[in-house]
């Protein structure tokens, strides 16, 4: 079986994320594109996944908490977490790796947090894309600690991917997926498991109606299991 799927959203607490990606609006909107499965991704953090897990529950969708993660390398990796309170308690992990560089809103651009009604409740004063004192390769075992998974984003892009920056997939490292946004790239692993995501910034970049995984419901348990089939 089948199902529709978009794993890495950015809401407006990510500097780059428009300021009208509300989680709760991105949640109904992805609902309206036919998509049965999210994840809310934002850098470094996950404290507008609350409001995006009620948008979701009202609407009976599936919905997975989590964060991408810049490594120490400034790679960006894909985690995902059981439920809000692993995924919390990985975010205040997080906060303590990152770099104290305050945010310029004029140059990176606003880190809005939202209330579990999804309305503005005020911003996030450190920067959020600096890269974390987290390496790639201690990255997924940090997570499974927390119950999560990890793996590279957009693995066929050159900009924070993991095969730009280090020019090889590292025999060692612990992930069983891959992400991709377009194309899969030469270099990876025979065995890995490929991911397709939109890294959607803005409303309009949200995918209709989302990319196809072997899953049979929309949960993380179910993920967990295909990617470690």
């Amino acid at each position: 079986m089948k199902l529709t799927a978009d794993l890495h959203i950015h809401s407006c607490l990510s500097p780059c994320g428009d300021e009208n990606m509300n989680p709760a609006d991105l949640v109904r909107m992805s609902f309206l594109n036919g998509v049965q499965l999210i994840a809310l991704t934002d850098h470094n953090t996950a404290r507008n996944c609350p409001a995006a897990a009620a948008a979701a529950a009202e609407l009976g969708m599936g919905f997975i908490p989590g964060a991408e993660v810049n490594t120490s390398e400034d790679i960006h990796a894909i985690c995902l977490f059981p439920d809000l309170s692993a995924a919390l308690e990985f975010d205040r992990l997080l906060y303590e790796k990152l770099p104290d560089i305050p945010n310029r809103p004029d140059i990176f651009g606003e880190q809005i947090l939202c209330g579990p009604d999804g309305e503005p409740c005020g911003a996030e004063p450190r920067l959020l894309i600096a890269g974390c004192g987290i390496s790639i390769l201690e990255l997924p075992g940090i997570v499974a600690e927390f119950g999560g998974v990890c793996y590279p984003a957009h693995v066929d892009r050159d900009a924070n991917s993991l095969l730009y920056t280090l020019g090889s997939w590292p025999p060692e490292l612990e992930s069983r997926a891959a992400e991709v946004r377009d194309s899969i790239p030469g270099g990876l692993p025979r065995d890995i498991k490929i991911i397709k995501s939109s890294d959607a910034h803005r409303l309009e970049d949200l995918p209709d109606p989302g990319f196809e995984l072997d899953l049979e419901t929309a949960s993380f348990a179910v993920l967990t299991r295909w990617l470690n089939a």
